[in-house]
C-alpha cells in the first residue's frame, strides 16, 4: 500500500445532521463578497495499487505548461471526487486539438497518479467558458455514476450569483419558460443560442434579489439563481426574458452581434462600452449534496472583478 500527502484544501462543511432537502442558510451580502472558509489538511489516504498501466493522458500540442493555476484552486478533495473553483475564460473541455489548455486537461495532469491506477476525470457540473465558480469532478467510475444519479433525481443543489441590468420589481420570482435552440424554430446567427418557445423543453429557475445598487453605468441587481432544471444557458435566457439580462453577456445582453464581433476582433473598447465586463457576470457559488451518509456543502465568493463592480458608487469630496 502506498500513502501520499494530499493537496492543500479548504472545505465548508454542512451543518451537523442537515440533509440536502433542508434550505440553505440565507446568504449574507458580506459573506458573498468576502467569504472566508476554514482550511484544513485532509488525513493521508491510501490506494491499493493495481497492476500498472500507462496513464491515458492527452498529448501536449500547444506547448503550454501542463499544469497551471488550477492546482491552487482545488477547494476540496477526497478519494472519490474533488471540487475546484474555475476562473472565468477557462474552457472545461477542449474544442480543437491545438486549442488552449482546458480545465479537463489540467485535471488529467493533476490527477495523473489516480488515472494511472484506474481512476478517471469526469466533470459532473459543467460551466460555460465565461462562467466562473465551483465545478464538481468525479475521480472514479462509481463516483461519476452516483453523482450523475443525484443530478437525475434533483438531489444535487446548485446556486449561482448573477449581476443583472436593472432592479427587478420583486425580491423573489421564478421563471418557467420552456427553452430550445433558436435555430430549430427561427434563423439564428449563433448556432448554440437558446430561446423561449412553447415547444421547448420544460425549464425552471428560482431567483432571489440579494442587493440592488447603482454605479456610474446605471442600476444593477445582485441575484441568487437556483436552476431547477439543467438546460443550456438556462439562467442567462430566463434573466434576459425577464428584462434583466446578465451584465457582460455577449449573446443575451444588449445585442447578439457583440458575440460575433468578439469572435472576429477580440475584446475592444467598443465592446467594453456596451458590455462593461469582459465576461458574463455569472458565478457558480454553491454546491450541496449528500453522498452515502455524508452531507457536503461548498461555497465560493464572487471573484474580485465582480466584487469590485458591486461596490457602491462613491462621490468625490467637494
Amino acid at each position: 500500500m502506498l500513502g501520499f500527502p494530499p493537496r492543500n484544501l479548504s472545505f465548508v462543511p454542512a451543518a451537523a445532521g442537515s440533509g440536502i432537502a433542508a434550505p440553505f442558510p440565507s446568504p449574507i451580502l458580506a459573506d458573498i463578497l468576502h467569504l472566508a472558509s476554514p482550511t484544513f489538511h485532509l488525513s493521508p489516504f491510501t490506494f491499493h495499487l493495481s497492476p500498472f498501466t500507462s496513464p491515458h493522458l492527452p498529448p501536449i500540442t500547444n506547448h503550454q505548461s501542463p499544469i497551471t493555476s488550477i492546482a491552487g484552486r482545488v477547494v476540496y478533495e477526497n478519494s472519490t471526487f474533488l471540487v475546484c473553483d474555475k476562473p472565468a475564460h477557462l474552457l472545461i473541455h477542449p474544442t480543437k486539438p491545438d486549442g488552449p489548455v482546458t480545465l479537463w486537461y489540467q485535471l488529467t495532469q493533476l490527477l495523473a497518479f489516480e488515472i494511472a491506477n484506474g481512476g478517471q476525470v469526469s466533470v459532473i457540473t459543467r460551466l460555460d467558458r465565461e462562467t466562473s465558480g465551483l465545478v464538481l469532478v468525479a475521480k472514479t467510475h462509481r463516483a461519476a455514476r452516483e453523482l450523475h444519479t443525484l443530478i437525475g433525481r434533483q438531489q444535487l443543489t446548485k446556486r449561482y450569483l448573477a449581476i443583472v441590468w436593472g432592479w427587478p420589481d420583486n425580491n423573489e420570482f421564478e421563471a418557467h419558460q420552456p427553452l430550445l435552440r433558436q435555430g430549430t424554430v427561427a434563423p439564428s446567427k449563433i448556432w448554440l443560442k437558446q430561446t423561449v418557445h412553447p415547444s421547448g423543453y420544460p425549464s425552471s429557475t428560482r431567483f432571489r434579489v440579494i442587493n440592488r445598487f447603482e454605479n456610474p453605468h446605471g442600476r444593477f441587481g445582485l441575484l441568487e439563481c437556483e436552476p431547477l432544471t439543467g438546460r443550456t444557458h438556462q439562467i442567462r435566457v430566463h434573466l434576459a426574458f425577464s428584462g434583466h439580462p446578465i451584465v457582460g453577456d455577449k449573446i443575451y445582453g444588449p445585442d447578439e452581434n457583440c458575440y460575433l464581433e468578439f469572435i472576429e476582433t477580440g475584446w475592444t473598447p467598443a465592446l467594453a462600452d456596451r458590455l462593461l465586463i469582459d465576461h458574463h457576470a455569472l458565478h457558480a457559488s454553491s454546491l450541496a449534496f449528500t453522498l452515502g451518509t455524508e452531507n457536503f456543502v461548498f461555497n465560493s465568493s464572487l471573484p474580485e472583478d465582480l466584487r469590485t463592480f458591486c461596490l457602491p458608487e462613491t462621490k468625490a469630496e467637494e
